[in-house]
């Protein structure tokens, strides 16, 4: 019996491990699709601030984020604050049977480095969002700073409030594996940042026209997408938690499936709508369709039939299309659409929760939704004033027109083909 309580504890933890591994991998896919998205100026800066980022995430969330999240105390509101993640739980399971046989389930079937590891890589891939919104206009240094604050403090708070078993948590909130938490958090402070941050130059014109700003390398988004896609099934099927049994197996297995039937459902319908809408089958809205696909089933992927998460997937990409063109309408400039996929999207997700899940209800989602996304917003937005006032946090008007590579970061991506003063591309 302890060998196969030891071989359950083994496959949890590196299940949790590798699914880790898949979330960090999508850290590279957010890589990718910014880059593909903003113009050649701007490239090597946006590659620059993604992977600084998710260094910033770690450290920060190990520093104070983790404890802040999961922390040994507290009233369901605030936490008990303590520094330096200092894990406990690696328990000898054959031990912990013995005292408690309903144990297994409360933290101690997997090593607890295995679980800092999967929770850092999620704060990570809020700040991602964050990053593509902001593009083109923000000073680097500026968004480290905020990065800081929003790894170690903003993110981790909403955070403990629903999954480390706070008050939305108590008030019956359903979240599975963050459309709210992770998703509508990140689109917020997004929001408050490009707020503050204003449109890049020659988006919007003064007589109301919108002008496109083409992104620069359409099959580097392309790649991104998929890498999005595939990490998504360490996301969805990583928060399971346990792979050890039979009847977790087949949860595992039911998550991968709605995970993938849902980015599948908003690909096909946030391609029809383009095609109705515009007269031409838009390859960016058919990359967002997929990522509004996977973020509407984020909130709950057990639960519904693969067809009913297709259906949710569909929605979320009809949704993140006129998302976009509404963010355009109220002269919002989000290069990348993430404000739209990942906030406007989050929204749905959690509302869809109670359609499949029966013990949810639509009155804890909304309580779950203002909460988080009040709280995000508000706190970034004071984060973003006062960065602003010591700061500044949007560069030079010459600087935008140059491309922030060469002003930010002394290289170009692309020497042999953008030029000097940025040449508009």
């Amino acid at each position: 019996m302890e060998d196969i309580l030891n071989l359950r504890y083994a496959m949890d933890t590196f299940y949790f491990l590798v699914s880790g591994a898949l979330v960090m991998w999508m850290a590279s896919g957010f890589a990718m699709l910014e880059a593909g998205l903003v113009r050649a100026k701007n490239t090597a800066e946006i590659l620059t601030k993604n992977v600084a980022l998710f260094a910033i995430a770690c450290i920060m969330y190990m520093v104070m984020g983790y404890n802040i999240m999961y922390p040994d105390g507290g009233n369901g509101y605030i936490p008990d604050f303590s520094f330096m993640f200092m894990f406990g739980g690696d328990h000898d399971p054959a031990e912990v049977l013995k005292t408690d046989p309903a144990a297994w389930y409360d933290g101690s079937y997997y090593s607890g480095m295995s679980d800092f590891f999967f929770q850092v890589v999620f704060v990570a891939t809020a700040m991602s969002i964050v990053s593509g919104a902001v593009a083109e206009r923000m000073k680097l240094w500026a968004f480290l700073l905020f990065a800081v604050v929003m790894t170690g403090f903003i993110y981790p708070m909403q955070g403990y409030w629903k999954w480390g078993g706070g008050f939305l948590d108590a008030a019956g909130f359903n979240d599975f594996a963050g459309s709210g938490v992770v998703h509508l958090c990140g689109a917020a402070a997004a929001l408050a940042g490009v707020i503050l941050l204003g449109a890049r130059k020659g988006k919007y014109s003064a007589d109301g026209r919108i002008n496109a700003i083409p992104g620069s390398n359409l099959p580097l988004a392309t790649l991104g997408t998929f890498i999005l896609w595939l990490g998504w099934f360490g996301f969805n099927g990583g928060s399971e938690l346990v792979l050890s049994n039979v009847a977790e197996a087949n949860a595992v297995a039911a998550v991968f499936v709605n995970t993938n039937m849902a980015a599948a459902g908003g690909v096909i319908a946030a391609l029809i709508t383009a095609r109705i809408l515009f007269g031409k089958a838009d390859l960016t809205m058919a990359l967002n369709g997929a990522l509004a696909g996977l973020v509407a089933i984020t909130a709950e992927p057990l639960a519904p039939t693969p067809l009913w998460a297709t259906v949710v997937g569909a929605i979320g990409g009809v949704i993140v299309v006129f998302a976009i063109i509404g963010m355009d309408k109220l002269k919002i400039d989000d290069p990348v659409g993430a404000i739209s996929v990942h906030g406007v999207v989050g929204m749905w997700g959690l509302m869809a929760v109670p359609m499949s899940n029966t013990d949810a209800t639509f009155g804890a989602q909304i309580y779950g939704l203002v909460v988080i996304l009040a709280w995000t917003f508000v706190a970034s937005f004071i984060v973003w004033m006062i960065i602003k006032a010591i700061m500044g946090i949007r560069v030079s008007e010459e600087e935008e027109y140059e491309g922030c590579d060469v002003s930010e970061c002394g290289l170009e991506a692309y020497p042999e083909f953008t030029g000097s003063k940025g040449s508009g591309l």
